[in-house]
């Protein structure tokens, strides 16, 4: 109890532990009496809450059991007026003691407590305002709450201690129930599009054995039994495109990804992906593929592809605009890669516009324009944009445009300024992929000595028995189910962001 009024004034945090003292005080009372509220091990239900106000017709007059927590109370002598909140919402119950009997109603005016998980049988009818209720017949305590649950007109609008006690924030702020029920709605939606285009879900392992070269960072454990050192998975890619080698032709998997890096409202080091990869198919054709998906989600669980986040009206339904790097750099900062005729033109050109690429002097025409792109182009993407054709640079596993090899077969799509998911024409070829890792592991090394990064050989192997043309596709589910629950932060659709830990 102490640890949750750390950040309450002292005399609230006094008052809240005086009232959990007294309900400490009503347990051991009902223990001492025999009817410990922990000793129940079910209660059977027959209908629920949305159920019965949805279909107050065929529920009237008719006897049901419900139960769920007490969230109001109103005690008028004989008989009392409550709420109890189910997974479908509030429904008021009407307690009278000429009908639970003397000793029941007795112990409900003073063993009960907001916050009580209670189970009640009765008949539905509809008091005189009009409101659907249960007239109970009997009523029970199933489990205690010891702690007094925050006050109804304050809510729990405290963001640090919403995120650490998710389970308290979905009691008293319903709102927030709906946005992880569509995020279950957004991940069914997702896998029938996926079912019904002839994917196929799949499962691959979540630790590793070695640190790729990827940029992003892992978290390390160890294996005892091996002796080893391994890796959570930073992505789901290279397992998923040897089953494509194997000889399944559409792929797909739900997978949790681990990243030992920053946060904020957009990144959480523990998140969600579906990744993606249709053999014989090229990155335009996961251009479509993504078009089609996203409109028919929004539609099926916003019920229309014309939604709006943060204000900002989306229109998921329209073709999405397309542009390559090299177009949308020169829109919107004027440089013409084109022109350059060397990596000094392109240095001179990222310092003339006051931009100074990652790489320093060592910056190659393709990481300039990459870095020209963060500088001058993301923040303008807000209607729903395809970014394409990437500089092989940071596009290690896609393929070279046969007729510019400078460039991948990549893209990456934006809304609202944001990225949302990326794209390849799967390299294919072996011997172009290892001397890409190779690249990929030394540069690593180079801005990490002590990181153990190393190519993933087994993967180079798969790739020499044959993968077939391949398009692939990952998107992050947590910033689709943003974008859908209009959720301003990562931390809003995650049930238990990661927090630092309380001293």
């Amino acid at each position: 109890m102490e640890e949750n009024l750390q950040n309450v004034p002292a005399d609230e945090a006094k008052e809240l532990a005086e009232q959990a003292r007294i309900r400490r005080e009503k347990l051991q009372k009902l223990t001492d009496e025999g009817n410990s509220p922990f000793v129940k091990v079910n209660y059977r239900v027959s209908a629920r809450s949305g159920a019965i106000k949805n279909d107050y017709e065929n529920f009237e007059g008719k006897e049901v059991s419900v139960a769920g927590r007490l969230m109001s109370r109103r005690i008028m002598g004989k008989a009392a007026f409550c709420h109890i909140q189910d997974d479908e919402g509030l429904i008021q119950l009407y307690v009278r003691r000429d009908d639970v009997g003397e000793e029941d109603y007795a112990s409900f005016k003073k063993d009960y407590d907001l916050g009580d998980i209670v189970g009640v049988k009765g008949y539905v009818f509809k008091t005189q305002t009009g409101e659907v209720s249960v007239h109970c017949s009997h009523i029970e305590m199933l489990t205690k709450c010891l702690l007094p649950l925050p006050e109804k007109q304050h809510g729990l609008r405290d963001t640090d201690i919403r995120y650490r006690q998710r389970e308290l924030d979905l009691i008293v702020n319903p709102e927030v129930k709906e946005t992880f029920k569509k995020r279950s709605a957004i991940l069914s939606a997702i896998r029938a599009y996926l079912d019904g285009a002839g994917f196929l879900e799949v499962d691959t392992p979540v630790l590793n054995t070695i640190e790729i070269g990827a940029s992003a960072r892992p978290f390390r454990t160890r294996h005892n039994a091996l002796d080893i050192d391994m890796y959570l998975r930073i992505e789901t890619e290279l397992y998923l495109k040897r089953l494509i080698v194997g000889g399944f032709e559409r792929v797909y998997e739900v997978g949790r990804i681990f990243r030992n890096e920053g946060m904020d409202a957009f990144h959480n080091p523990e998140f969600t992906t579906i990744e993606m990869y249709a053999a014989y198919l090229d990155y335009f054709d996961m251009m479509d593929i993504v078009e089609n998906m996203y409109a028919e989600v929004a539609r099926k669980v916003c019920g229309t592809a014309d939604i709006t986040y943060q204000g900002t009206e989306i229109r998921l339904g329209e073709k999405w605009a397309r542009m390559t790097m090299k177009e949308a750099v020169k829109k919107y900062s004027g440089a013409d890669y084109d022109e350059w005729k060397s990596d000094a033109d392109a240095l001179a050109c990222a310092a003339k516009l006051g931009v100074t690429p990652e790489e320093g002097a060592n910056a190659t025409k393709g990481h300039v324009l990459i870095a020209l792109f963060d500088a001058f182009v993301e923040d303008k993407l807000v209607r729903p944009t395809f970014i394409y054709d990437y500089p092989v640079e940071n596009s290690p596993l896609a393929k070279r445009k046969e007729d510019d090899p400078a460039f991948t077969q990549r893209f990456e799509y934006f809304i609202c300024a944001h990225e949302f998911g990326n794209a390849f024409s799967e390299l294919n070829d072996p011997i172009d992929q290892r001397q890409r890792f190779v690249k990929q592991v030394e540069a690593k090394r180079a801005q990490e000595p002590s990181c153990k990064a190393q190519v993933d050989e087994e993967f180079v192997t798969a790739l020499e028995y044959g993968l077939p043309p391949t398009g692939g596709l990952g998107f992050g589910v947590d910033r689709l189910v943003m974008l859908l629950t209009d959720s301003a932060t990562i931390r809003d659709v995650l049930l238990f962001p990661t927090m630092k830990p309380k001293k």
